[in-house]
């Protein structure tokens, strides 16, 4: 068994220990290491340059929706709360520019293997704006004919029903992500998101009627009124629904960044130990229930694709959290969205103002970036093989950079035998193995190797904490 389907251990006492701020790693260098130098003309530099690879990556592509009907007030996305459907509207019209604006950089016998829609809420728009965005993407990008593509998208099901979901699988979509966290009627009070069981029923249901080749749902654990009594009842209902991935994410209260946040009365929120107890019982039960732990927050059946992208080492960490197709260059369409292509991260404008001046006035709405180097390069493969799969071959890893790796990482290294003796990572001539014990502190181990976070005062950037 290799260590990334290893069953992972759960130490409460060893996770407190450890339980720090520290950043997700859906990237690295991290999106507060971007920079507003970075803008239209390097965005164009390195999509061109990306065509003249050896073999031309494929391309996946997200696509920001931002608007929800109603604040859900944990949330920490972009989006923008509004019951007027003609912003829609408004808003496809730049996304349409944008699209024109960018599918001409990249050629066009590069093949689009995957596609996500997040938000945001992309259910806000209709079936037929929907279809329209659609059409106009495979217009402008050359949609893959392979089974094995993955177009995905997330679901409000308080919002959609069957009827939009079998029209997106005739359009072409095979994974879909529903939002839950939670089902306890004094959990969703708090939040302010009513959810039904049977309306998250639904839409899943509807989703493996139409032919999607894996469904998913997003929970999370440390919200206020949360208790291991009612949290359970929630994850026995998410279990009773069958879906091939589950989505356990940490809450993060930081009501300083996040103004929806300060309706959530801290006193009702779990303590340290209590949210300890609720990520226990989390990984207990749902391991229990046949589902691997992939890595963070993530579970899959071990037939899903996230387990076999795991297995195949495809497996990858993005904005998305843990998704398939690593090979793939990235592109971020819509407001706040990011793009991974080549050698560098680029965001556009985090604010409708920001993004739809700059597509009015003919621009890419690139708004800051970074371009990686080399050492940047080497750290984030360093960091991705030990969140992805939980080992890394040092003889591989020294002839694909052509480094010696302790001369290299000698000062990482000394950070991170103070993990090994914490029993978090193995530290061996010829590999480092994540432990048992260590796979639910990944974040802490990465860390070890991020050359940006040792340059700034922790207190200049807020991150939530480990667990």
């Amino acid at each position: 068994m290799t260590t990334s389907t290893a069953t992972a251990l759960f130490d409460a006492d060893l996770i407190a220990r450890h339980d720090v701020p520290g950043p997700r790693y859906t990237s690295y260098p991290t999106a507060p290491n971007f920079r507003d130098g970075f803008g239209e003309d390097a965005f164009r530099a390195v999509a061109r340059a990306s065509n003249q690879d050896p073999i031309p990556r494929p391309l996946s592509l997200y696509v920001h929706v931002p608007f929800c009907t109603s604040p859900c007030f944990y949330c920490g996305c972009t989006r923008v709360i509004t019951r007027d459907r003609s912003k829609a509207d408004v808003y496809l019209a730049r996304l349409y520019r944008e699209i024109e604006l960018v599918a001409p950089l990249f050629d066009r016998d590069r093949p689009l293997v995957q596609l996500h829609f997040g938000g945001g809420t992309p259910n806000f728009l209709d079936a037929t704006q929907m279809a329209e965005l659609l059409e106009s993407l495979a217009r402008h990008f050359s949609f893959s004919v392979d089974a094995e593509r993955e177009f995905g998208i997330e679901l409000d099901p308080r919002w959609c029903g069957p009827d939009y979901v079998r029209m997106l699988g005739a359009h072409g979509f095979n994974r879909v992500s529903v939002g839950i966290q939670d089902f306890d009627p004094a959990v969703q009070a708090a939040i302010n998101r009513i959810q039904s069981v049977e309306q998250t029923r639904a839409v899943l249901a509807a989703a493996k009627q139409s032919g999607f080749r894996s469904t998913s749902v997003d929970l999370i654990y440390g919200l206020p009124k949360q208790t291991p009594q009612n949290f359970r009842r929630t994850l026995e209902q998410v279990i009773a629904l069958a879906p091939d991935r589950v989505a356990t994410y940490a809450y993060a209260h930081l009501p300083e960044r996040f103004k929806a946040q300060r309706r959530i009365l801290a006193a009702d929120l779990p303590d340290a130990a209590a949210r300890l107890d609720l990520l226990a019982l989390t990984v207990e039960t749902l391991t229990a229930a046949g589902y691997r732990y992939i890595g963070m927050d993530h579970f899959a059946r071990p037939g899903d694709d996230l387990a076999r992208a795991q297995d195949a080492g495809t497996l990858q960490r993005n904005f998305q959290g843990y998704s398939t197709c690593a090979d793939c260059d990235l592109i971020g369409l819509g407001v706040s969205s990011i793009s991974h292509v080549g050698a560098s991260f680029s965001q556009n404008a985090r604010d409708l103002p920001g993004y739809y001046a700059a597509l009015d006035a003919g621009r890419l709405p690139v708004a800051r970036g970074i371009e990686l180097d080399d050492d940047d390069l080497i750290r984030a493969d360093v960091i991705q093989q030990l969140m992805c799969h939980g080992q890394l071959d040092i003889a591989a890893f020294e002839a694909r950079h052509r480094i010696d790796f302790a001369a290299y990482f000698a000062a990482d290294l000394a950070r991170l035998r103070a993990l090994a003796r914490d029993g978090l990572i193995e530290i061996e001539p010829d590999r480092l193995v994540v432990s048992p014990r260590g796979r639910f502190l990944l974040r802490n181990i990465a860390m070890c190797f991020d050359a940006h976070l040792q340059r700034v005062d922790a207190t200049e950037v807020r991150y939530s904490r480990a667990v």
